[in-house]
């Protein structure tokens, strides 16, 4: 390893571990890490305007159509794309490549771009001694994913924006995230940074490229999963190593700051359904009660930002992500199904209006993100965090009558100097985040009304600020359309149709569906995103099986075989492009030709491609009855046997796997027809159930029941008794005797164990 100590210490900089207190406490938080936590430091960005283009001259950036690099094009830095053309250049020029990755709703990405790839001194630089090439880790997850491997073997942490330095043959030999342009306070600046690597590039190149080679032997290494006979004592562990970590008075699984990460909250309500165990049920229902209640959903609009800087909710780092929304409201619906409380369904409710609103193309497609920043709305001349979504005192009472402003006021904790009580830069002064302060019942009492009249006076008053924070200007969206995340968001559609009874939710899923199956496949492959008519980029493991995830969901929804079969294509080119001899699968292709090809194994802000893999697999043979599908299930879970042994808590998505793979296989079988009110009757009884796991089919005696008898010769002997659609509840394909009321179901689902 190169001896930084010495090196740095001659410019004044740190040493490689730790070169800035940026490395460990950034802005841009990485949701991914083995501990699913981070850290979070406050600072002042009200100066995060994004430049202005005029007179300035583009750099090689200017023909991409990444929000993200086209937020860069105009930067004085020479920023090249990822790609041959960058790498030659390095080659040929016997330069180290500076490697920036992030994204366009990043914050800590618009406060470095100001700070440093603005600045003209920083900028020549870069662009006499360095390579700079530039990636949205939305577009490349397979890059980001190698660097955020080296970046924390490097610095024991990640986030974003990161900056990397590569050898020309893109083997990484430095790493951190945000760097201050110059030194303040004992932290050294990016210019320092560049001045040392530049000295050891010219004085030392040997001894960097030995480290380097250590790094890349480290990050193929990490790449590899041992695999592991199938225990179901890891779903009991799994669920021990989450209760550890439970943070009983606020909700959630660490301290401050705390992200929502669904998947643990939709392991224990599996756990609850499966063993009965209150204790995981009561985790996950308070924790989605708390988050509701915070600041971190937004109270008028709908939605959930990404996560909470401190750890009562109330404070949030206010970008929106899709991929957030999708798998959040697919908890809150599992939670309404399982409790029937009015406020899980009012919140995934809310969640949906919101990205129909906010978030979808014309055509059908969802965007990626919302910005946390935006322009202040009290000071025009201010862009800061959260603005969009701030209110003072004085607004909120010249917008409602005064009777209305106090109810509201109290209700949402709204207080005349501002309300957050974590503010150490000021940007939140005299400005309220609003959460739930009180309880409405309790404020109606005081105010001498009853809870309708209450629930009916805020209920207007929060379209009243929606109306006129429409008139704001809002954050900057990310109109990218990511087919991984869309698949998600397909689902939530899909499964909320079902739950709520929502046609409309359903005709969402089809037209994203139909948006992904016609703009992102190319020449029979599928890409991983679409922007502004062009499709783009090989799709990776995530992009194929959440979509598969959507498709079974919209299937599942509309019984329409089309979708069904467009699953089970996708899965055979999922299998033929990712699969890994060992077990599992790869998630990029082989055509990417980065320095490893990686398998997550954390299920974080979005779960492991494999994990959602395996589900994916155990529904395509319980509907299909095909046996390869199980034994690749199989296979997949087994390649990360000893990461699921070690620590199985960490991909508890995984755990769902295993639960659904090695515990029995029950089926809820609807003859009836398509669409009849007796049919659609059965079909929300069964719905209306929180029922995971469980395979429920539609035998139409038309073109559905046709291509699933072909599968499962079963099929072909369910029909309708007594001229009514009628229900099959079964085990294993062993059913009981059929009934044909809602009242006859309800008792007999009633009396199944578990279901």
């Amino acid at each position: 390893m190169p001896n930084w100590s010495t090196l740095l210490s001659e410019t004044q900089v740190l040493s490689t571990c730790r070169v800035s207190l940026f490395v460990s406490i950034i802005g841009c938080m990485m949701t991914g890490n083995a501990a699913g936590s981070g850290q979070e430091v406050m600072m002042n960005t009200k100066q995060t305007r994004m430049v202005k283009t005029e007179n300035r001259r583009a750099n090689h950036l200017i023909h991409e159509k990444s929000p993200y690099l086209q937020q860069h094009a105009y930067n004085p830095v020479d920023w090249y794309p990822w790609g041959k053309e960058a790498l030659e250049k390095a080659v040929r020029e016997n330069k180290p490549v500076f490697l920036s990755i992030g994204y366009s709703t990043c914050h800590w990405c618009h406060v470095m771009a100001h700070e440093s790839f603005e600045d003209q001194e920083i900028a020549e630089y870069l662009n006499d001694f360095f390579v700079s090439i530039k990636v949205d880790r939305e577009e490349r997850p397979g890059v980001d994913q190698i660097y955020m491997t080296a970046t924390q073997a490097m610095t024991g942490s990640g986030g974003w924006p990161m900056s990397v330095f590569l050898l020309p043959d893109t083997k990484p030999f430095y790493a951190g995230t945000y760097f201050p342009p110059r030194a303040i306070g004992g932290t050294h600046g990016f210019l320092d940074i560049l001045k040392a690597i530049h000295k050891i590039w010219l004085g030392d190149k040997k001894n960097l490229a030995d480290f380097a080679e250590q790094i890349t032997a480290q990050i193929r290494k990490d790449s590899r999963v041992a695999s592991k006979s199938i225990d179901s004592s890891w779903i009991d562990t799994g669920f021990s190593q989450i209760e550890g970590n439970y943070e009983s008075q606020y909700g959630g699984f660490a301290q401050a700051p705390k992200f929502p990460r669904p998947v643990v909250m939709d392991f224990l309500l599996r756990y609850y359904k499966e063993r009965d165990n209150k204790n995981s049920r009561n985790m996950a229902l308070f924790t989605l009660e708390q988050m509701a209640a915070g600041g971190m959903y937004d109270q008028i609009g709908g939605g959930f930002h990404r996560y909470s800087v401190d750890g009562q909710w109330r404070i949030p780092h206010f970008e929106k992500m899709l991929y957030d929304q999708s798998q959040l409201v697919l908890v809150y619906l599992s939670a309404f199904q399982l409790t029937g409380k009015a406020l899980y369904k009012q919140v995934a409710t809310e969640t949906l209006e919101y990205v129909l609103r906010d978030m979808q193309h014309s055509e059908g497609g969802f965007y990626s993100a919302e910005d946390a920043d935006s322009i202040n709305p009290y000071n025009p001349e201010e862009h800061s965090e959260g603005a969009y979504y701030l209110w003072t005192e004085e607004e909120i009472n010249s917008l409602l009558g005064d009777n209305e402003a106090a109810l509201f006021k109290a209700y949402f904790g709204v207080e005349k100097n501002g309300n957050a009580f974590q503010d150490p830069q000021e940007e939140f002064t005299g400005r309220n985040i609003l959460y739930q302060a009180k309880d409405l019942s309790e404020i109606a009492r005081e105010q001498g009304l009853s809870a309708t009249e209450a629930d009916n006076i805020l209920a207007a008053a929060r379209l009243i600020l929606l109306d006129k924070r429409k008139s704001r200007t809002a954050p900057h969206l990310d109109d990218k359309i990511i087919t991984s995340w869309n698949g998600l968001m397909i689902s939530a559609f899909a499964r909320a149709s079902m739950v709520l009874g929502n046609s409309r939710y359903l005709h969402e899923a089809s037209r994203a569906t139909d948006f992904i199956l016609s703009c992102l496949v190319r020449g029979g492959e599928l890409k991983r995103r679409w922007r502004d008519g062009e499709a783009r980029y090989a799709a990776g493991l995530d992009d194929y099986s959440f979509l598969v995830q959507g498709l079974l969901d919209l299937y599942a929804a509309g019984h329409d075989p089309a979708y069904l079969k467009r699953a089970i294509e996708l899965t055979t080119k999922q299998v033929e492009l990712f699969s890994d001899e060992n077990g599992g699968f790869f998630d990029i292709p082989e055509s990417e030709g980065l320095l490893a090809r990686m398998k997550a194994a954390y299920d974080g802000a979005e779960p492991s491609g494999n994990s959602v893999a395996v589900m994916n697999l155990l529904r395509l043979s319980a509907i299909t009855g095909g046996e390869q599908w199980a034994r690749l299930a199989d296979e997949c879970i087994k390649s990360f046997g000893k990461s699921l042994g070690e620590y199985p808590a960490a991909m508890p998505l995984m755990l769902s796997g295993v639960a659904l793979q090695t515990g029995k296989k029950r089926q809820i079988v609807i003859a009836g027809e398509k669409g009849a009110a007796d049919t659609d009757e059965l079909l929300r009884e069964v719905h209306g159930r929180y029922l995971p796991g469980t395979l429920v089919l539609l035998a139409d005696g038309g073109e559905n029941q046709d291509f699933l008898k072909e599968k499962l010769p079963f099929m072909a002997t369910v029909q309708r008794i007594d001229g009514r659609a009628s229900a099959y509840v079964c085990e294993n394909f062993t059913c009981r005797m059929p009934v044909n009321t809602r009242e006859e179901l309800a008792i007999l689902l009633d009396g199944s164990a578990r279901w």
